[in-house]
């Protein structure tokens, strides 16, 4: 059965986004860069909402030799899950699924081959996570707090859930990815109804 990664990057607090600060606020290295350009879920069909979607597409395009993360994106296979964007989608290698996502998920995991992996789209992994649908969680955690001007919470809406950790790495001296194993939780480990 294909492999769903649930990806974010994100900062100490759970922010995914502040218009506050440049990309990535400020502190991509060339560690972490390198990384970016060369991990390994490059074949990966990319999973996105709406939102996301509207947010990557507009994208500039990067002009260089070496495969750039805006050209990996537009290259890449993605489906966007919608009820609102009409076909056909402008950006190349998109198909667009209007009907319940998490029963599409379930569906190109149970039948598919390809493993997939999601951008942003905060509200579609929250779901996929809830469905029990999420493989692997992998957050890279910048050094940074944005209690002020950061927006788009990660983890608001999530269920309990418990990570056992697969994987870590630091790039740069800073930046920090941490990849888990989920396991949605009913409640807090230890919890009983009193029955």
């Amino acid at each position: 059965m294909p492999e769903l990664l649930v990806d974010f990057i994100a900062t100490l607090d759970g922010y995914g986004a502040t218009d506050a600060w440049p990309g990535w606020w400020g502190l991509e290295g060339p560690e972490f860069l390198r990384w970016l350009a060369e991990q390994p879920e490059r074949d990966y069909t990319l999973l996105m909402g709406a939102n996301t979607y509207r947010l990557s597409s507009e994208l500039p395009p990067e002009n260089s030799d070496q495969a750039t993360f805006g050209d990996w994106l537009t290259n890449a296979p993605k489906v966007v899950f919608s009820s609102t964007l009409q076909p056909p989608l402008s950006w190349a290698n998109t198909q667009l699924i209007s009907g319940d996502a998490i029963e599409a998920v379930r569906q190109m995991k149970q039948e598919g081959d390809s493993p997939m992996r999601t951008v942003g789209s905060l509200s579609l992994c929250r779901s996929l996570l809830k469905a029990g649908l999420v493989d692997r969680f992998r957050v890279v955690i910048f050094p940074v707090i944005n209690g002020s001007t950061g927006y788009d919470r990660i983890y608001d809406g999530y269920p309990d859930v418990a990570l056992d950790m697969v994987s870590s790495r630091t790039f740069d001296g800073r930046i920090q990815l941490l990849e888990y194993v989920p396991r949605v939780l009913a409640g807090p480990p230890g919890a009983h109804d009193g029955s």
